[in-house]
This record gives C-alpha cells, sequence and structure tokens, in this order.
C-alpha cells in the first residue's frame, strides 16, 4: 500500500503558515499542520526578489478535517460512471458551486493569493492557481512551499498542473486535491518553454498522450479533473478535441479562443463562435477565455458563447475590479463616470492581502508596475526609484503610494451608469449576469 502524500496546510486569515524563503526550507510538510518556527540567515543578494515578504517567526497554520476536504462530494472516484452519469456528476458539482461565472485566469507569477483574494475582494467568483509544473511540485518542497499557497476563503479553486507524464501528474495532483475543487491540467500554454518542456498546447500534437493524462486523472482523484485547452485552426478538429476529453473523464473545459500560433492577444482577436461550437457539442460545463476586458464583454461573451462562465488574464492585472463593474478607460457609449476607486487603492488592498498571505517580492513588484503603470508613466521618477530598489519593503510601497498620491493627479477607474456595479462593506461585489 502506498504511504498518505503529505498535505499542503491551508494559510490563516490573520497570518502566513505555510512559506518558506527560497535560499533555505523553513519549514517540512507535516500531515497534522503543526506549528513551526524557524530562524533564517540572510539570503543571497540575487534571490532578494524571490524571498517572501514576511516575518518567519509569525507563522500559524490552521487544519482542517479531512471531511472538509472532498469537494466532488461522492466519496470515490468517478471509475465506473458512464459517460452520462459522469456529465451528471460534473454538473450537480459545478451548481454546488454556485455554477461561478466570473473567474480568474490561470496566470504564471501572477495569479497567487494575494491577487487572488484582491479579485475575489472585487467580484471574482473563482480563480485559477498560476500553472504548476507537475514533475517539480512532486520532487521539490521548496517549489511546492512557494508557489501553492492557499486559505480557507480561496475557493472555488482550481489548481493546474502542465505535465506530459500521468503517472508525475497523478503525485502532483494528489498533493493538493483536498485543497481545490478542480485539479485543471494545461493544454493550452503556447510560449517557447512550453515547447521545450514538451506540455501545454505542444501536446495537441499528441492526442494519445493528452487522452492518458485526463484519464490518469479522473479514474484516481476524489475532485473533479478540468482542462484548459486552445482551438485548432480547423473547427472540426477542435471539437474533436472537445469531445475526446469529455470521454477521457473531464469535468469542465475552459476554451482560450485563439490558436497556439495566436500568442499576441492584441494583435488576434479570440474566436468566440468556436467557443459556441465546443459548448454545443459536449454535455459538460465550458468556460470562455479570450477579449474580456469589461463587464460589458462579459455580457457580450456569454451571450454569443453560450459558456457557463468566462476567464480574464491580461485585463485583471490591470484593473482587478474589472468583475466589480470597473474599467480603466472610458467605453465609447458615453455612459461612464468615474468611480469611487483608482488603481492605487487597488494596489494598497493588494499589498494589504500580501502582508496576510506571504508571496515572494517578484510577484509584488510585478503587480505594482501593472496595477500603477499609468501613474508611472505620468511620474517616471517615482518608477525609476522602484527599479532601483534591490530589496522591497511594506513602508517603501506604502510611501510609494503616498507619493504619487501627492501628486494631485488621481487616474480612476470608471463605472457604467447602465450597470454600475456596487462593492458593500464587507467587499463582495453585488452583480448580475
Amino acid at each position: 500500500m502506498k504511504s498518505k502524500i503529505p498535505s499542503i496546510p491551508l494559510l490563516s486569515s490573520r497570518s502566513s503558515c505555510f512559506t518558506t524563503l527560497k535560499s533555505l526550507m523553513a519549514s517540512s510538510l507535516t500531515e497534522t499542520l503543526t506549528v513551526t518556527q524557524t530562524h533564517h540567515s540572510d539570503p543571497p543578494q540575487d534571490d532578494l526578489d524571490d524571498v517572501l515578504c514576511f516575518d518567519p517567526q509569525l507563522q500559524e497554520q490552521r487544519e482542517q478535517s479531512a471531511s472538509d476536504t472532498s469537494p466532488f462530494g461522492l466519496g470515490s472516484p468517478s471509475r465506473c460512471l458512464a459517460g452520462e452519469s459522469r456529465v451528471e456528476r460534473a454538473w450537480a458539482h459545478w451548481a454546488k458551486l454556485g455554477r461561478p461565472k466570473l473567474i480568474v485566469a490561470p496566470m504564471v507569477d501572477n495569479s497567487e493569493l494575494p491577487f487572488r483574494m484582491l479579485c475575489r475582494k472585487y467580484g471574482a467568483e473563482a480563480a485559477y492557481t498560476p500553472m504548476l509544473h507537475s514533475r517539480i511540485f512532486s520532487e521539490n518542497e521548496k517549489y511546492r512551499s512557494q508557489e501553492f499557497t492557499t486559505c480557507t476563503e480561496d475557493r472555488p479553486l482550481f489548481v493546474q498542473f502542465c505535465a506530459n507524464d500521468p503517472e508525475i501528474l497523478l503525485e502532483a495532483a494528489r498533493r493538493v486535491e483536498p485543497f481545490c475543487d478542480y485539479v485543471d491540467i494545461n493544454f493550452g500554454c503556447p510560449q517557447r518553454i512550453a515547447r521545450r518542456g514538451y506540455y501545454g498546447a505542444f501536446l495537441m500534437d499528441n492526442l494519445p498522450l493528452v487522452k492518458s493524462l485526463v484519464q490518469k486523472l479522473a479514474l484516481n482523484l476524489h475532485v473533479p479533473v478540468s482542462c484548459k485547452i486552445r482551438v485548432f485552426p480547423d473547427l472540426q478538429d477542435t471539437i474533436n478535441y472537445a469531445r475526446m476529453l469529455e470521454d477521457a473523464g473531464c469535468s469542465l473545459l475552459a476554451v482560450h479562443g485563439r490558436t497556439r500560433d495566436e500568442k499576441d492577444g492584441k494583435k488576434f482577436r479570440a474566436d468566440w463562435e468556436a467557443i459556441r461550437a465546443v459548448k454545443n457539442a459536449v454535455g459538460i460545463p465550458v468556460l470562455a477565455n479570450g477579449n474580456i476586458r469589461h463587464m460589458d464583454d462579459v455580457q457580450d461573451c456569454l451571450e454569443k458563447t453560450g459558456a457557463d462562465g468566462v476567464l480574464s488574464a491580461e485585463s485583471l492585472l490591470e484593473n482587478p475590479a474589472l468583475f466589480a463593474g470597473y474599467r480603466a478607460l472610458v467605453g465609447s457609449e458615453g455612459n461612464d463616470k468615474e468611480g469611487k476607486l483608482d488603481q492605487t487603492d487597488l494596489l494598497v488592498d493588494y499589498l494589504k492581502f500580501c502582508e496576510r498571505y506571504p508571496v515572494p517580492w517578484r510577484m509584488i513588484r510585478s503587480h505594482v508596475h501593472k496595477m500603477v503603470g499609468d501613474w508611472f508613466r505620468v511620474h517616471p521618477d517615482v518608477r525609476e526609484d522602484l527599479n532601483s530598489q534591490s530589496t522591497l519593503t511594506f513602508e517603501f510601497l506604502y510611501n510609494m503610494v503616498d507619493r504619487l498620491r501627492e501628486r494631485g493627479i488621481r487616474i480612476p477607474l470608471y463605472v457604467n451608469d447602465t450597470h454600475e456595479e456596487r462593492v458593500p462593506a464587507d467587499g463582495l461585489a453585488s452583480r448580475n449576469v
């Protein structure tokens, strides 16, 4: 009998519990999720942006019973279910999660826990982790501790892996299944690193391997398997691909409406008609990815694709309040007015989440540039000061926000009069989609 694979702790809503320095392991995974305290030497200078943004003395862990960590709810993998029963089970699970429509897409180094929590505060109803490398995740405890953190409020959650070996993928997936609602397989990454590593969209040339990866998880996990794909140039190939994934055990399909060669989202529009064709061809829930810049796009996409939800990526990086109805630019209809938020407000919210849920400084640095990039273009000296910092601190970043605000030039976010959204005191956006 295989030994039980250690689980990954949840983060407390009050402080961090599961993070380490890149240069030195601070703690080990334990099945009982006991509290650990460690002392650290200073990391090498070239690793400063990979240091986690917290005091490792302040670690705390929250236990979670096994009975609360099986969101699929039926107690066993789906190996014995017929096709129709699998589809019914897929929809039952989706309904149990509340049929989320507004979803944070997976983004390497960008859809980490603090950013997911920020987006959830402003209307996101579910989120993906960044893509995790299944082999490294299985082998390297330091990678696991830095690249995957979560908390009880971070649900519904998709944990995404890239992989090309079914056994390794299963080992990685078993480590996270108690802490997520789907284990997702990345079949959509079009970047050169995916070509070199032979994963993501480059597995579209090896459909038997794709099928074996999905089947391995579907037959052995207690949570459902989802897949994120790109479309083929030929529509029928895309439909056949989607049906194959469904037959292999996929319970939810996220479709990016661009081909593997269409990497530039600003140059190539996503093909919503192809997504609609997939939705009509399969019985499981389908999510649409591509061309989502603001809530008007969300409405249009849902209507034109028939999808069960939408994913947004790049647009959320600049405007994490997108799903609450805010937009960075005034719309062409002339119905927009200045909202109560601007991007410095969002940055302050993000920094507070980072203090609660520590992540490597490199992730924080990236989000700072994305969120207040428009302000930096007006005040390049503030950006240069940020770039000159080899070591970041929260004190420096909060002071930087104060400096931008003191310049007297505000760059607001806008809301549409026709469907203005509201963010109440509890931070949860109300919406009608």
